[in-house]
């Protein structure tokens, strides 16, 4: 059996949390190897008594164990994580930054480490379900892209991209994705309880609904507007609804959205501050 490295997560939140549980229950490692590093006592007693990790208040001694770390602090908390731990990360680490925004380049200069894996998850990681692109810089080995490859099948599926400006592109997309899946299934459920319906009716017949149209489309094979014509008879109700839509700016409603996402993926990466969106003519 090969030795199971020593993973350490830095910054044990809610995706942090996803992570040690993927790990754990693909067996990319052992509880005893896991660690979890953040200042919250309870947090890191909630973890011990959860999935028997070794929690760390210190971030220090932690990554001085690490054949992994996996960063997966806030933004705003990354520079003085990276001050913190700079000098302390062993030559032979792997590090895995989930930090939105975070370039390559920013993380290696801020760690003076050159092995840096950048990856975007998405929240469905929390039950295995989730998508996460990622990137490597090119002191990362054969052997290291795949330990990342392997951390990262143990949230759901992963797509690797050569260019890390994808990474910024895959931050609004999926990373940001549930949020507008969660978004549209709460308009849907709120129209069916002003119809008339019990809001926990109307939930189920909203969720069955896009589940099952989510499958439909991966049986199928077929393009949405295929699938969408197949649904939508002249003169009926979904044509109806559908003209609506379109009238209302639906597909340049989701697209801006998207595209502004993207606008603040990147100034979070340059360090810029959030400003007031300004809608354009």
């Amino acid at each position: 059996m090969s030795k199971k490295p020593v993973i350490v997560v830095v910054g044990p939140g809610a995706m942090g949390e996803a992570i040690i549980a993927g790990l754990l229950r693909q067996e990319i490692t052992t509880a005893d190897k896991l660690l979890a590093a953040g200042p919250i006592v309870e947090r890191g007693e909630e973890l011990q008594g959860r999935y028997g990790v070794q929690p760390y208040y210190d971030n220090v001694p932690a990554v001085q164990q690490a054949d992994v770390i996996i960063l997966s602090v806030k933004p705003q908390n990354l520079d003085s994580v990276m001050d913190e731990i700079g000098s302390h990360v062993p030559a032979h680490a792997l590090v895995l930054s989930i930090v939105a925004g975070a370039t390559i380049e920013v993380i290696a200069e801020g760690l003076e480490h050159k092995c840096v894996v950048r990856a975007m998850p998405n929240t469905p990681a929390q039950i295995g379900q989730g998508i996460t692109a990622w990137t490597a810089s090119s002191h990362v080995t054969d052997a290291q892209r795949e330990q990342a490859r392997s951390i990262l099948l143990a949230l759901g599926q992963e797509l690797y991209m050569k260019e890390e400006r994808y990474l910024d592109m895959a931050t609004a997309l999926s990373g940001s994705g549930p949020a507008y899946a969660f978004l549209f299934m709460e308009s849907m459920i709120d129209a069916g309880v002003h119809m008339g319906f019990q809001r926990r009716d109307a939930e189920k017949l909203v969720i069955q609904t896009l589940r099952g149209s989510v499958e439909y489309y991966d049986s199928k094979h077929a393009h949405p507007a295929t699938l969408r014509n197949e649904v939508t008879s002249p003169a009926g109700t979904s044509a109806e609804a559908i003209y609506y839509l379109e009238k209302a700016g639906f597909r340049t409603a989701i697209s801006r959205a998207i595209w502004a996402a993207y606008k603040r993926s990147k100034s979070l990466g340059a360090g810029k501050k959030s400003n007031p969106p300004k809608d354009k003519d």
